[in-house]
């Protein structure tokens, strides 16, 4: 599971390592946390980079409400293909999620430790995720959604949480955000020794 994690970096470091146009203005969070607004990087129709907002928690096109976003903070690897609320976006609309570390927790409830993860050689990196498109009914805005992609843990991490966001290698951006590659084989578990744990 992912269910925190920090983006503190400033756009101009966003706008560089992910070769987009623009950064759209946006808070910068050390913790950030669901259906918060933050930046993804997707493609725009004419095929190039673009840095969106987007609010965090995928909320397909024929939900009714906000609230199944909720639900939706995250994606199994396993089952993008066909669970209803994420085959659309497997298919036609993927995304990478900037960050500089996510968090995941230990210990007993009211003694639990807070874990920073992040990579050893790069400040700021990228999660697989999906993005939709979904317009309230009652007012009829539109909204951008996105949800981050987990695999089964790595050894560092099982010891946490038996899962993990999906990390998407530089060299592979262009591959996950093309719907028509074939990108199954980076829905895995990340190198454990280009990770670091550190107590948050």
């Amino acid at each position: 599971m992912c269910g925190r994690y920090d983006l503190s970096q400033n756009p101009a470091a966003i706008k560089a390592h992910f070769q987009v146009p623009a950064v759209p203005d946006f808070v910068l969070s050390p913790d950030v946390r669901p259906t918060e607004m933050k930046p993804i990087v997707r493609l725009s129709r004419d095929g190039e980079r673009k840095c969106v907002l987007a609010r965090w928690g995928l909320v397909p096109y024929w939900a009714k409400d906000l609230k199944f976003g909720t639900r939706c903070i995250n994606a199994r690897a396993e089952t993008i293909a066909t669970a209803p609320a994420f085959r659309g976006a497997w298919e036609r609309r993927r995304c990478l999620v900037p960050l500089n570390a996510f968090f995941e927790w230990s210990g007993e409830k009211g003694h639990r430790i807070k874990w920073r993860i992040r990579l050893k050689d790069k400040p700021l990196f990228a999660l697989a995720g999906l993005w939709e498109w979904w317009r309230d009914p009652a007012t009829q805005q539109g909204l951008e959604t996105y949800t981050i992609v987990t695999t089964e843990a790595n050894a560092a991490i099982a010891t946490l949480h038996d899962r993990m966001p999906v990390i998407v290698e530089e060299s592979a951006y262009t591959q996950w955000l093309d719907a028509d590659a074939d990108s199954k084989a980076l829905l895995k578990p990340f190198a454990d020794d280009r990770l670091l744990i550190e107590r948050s």
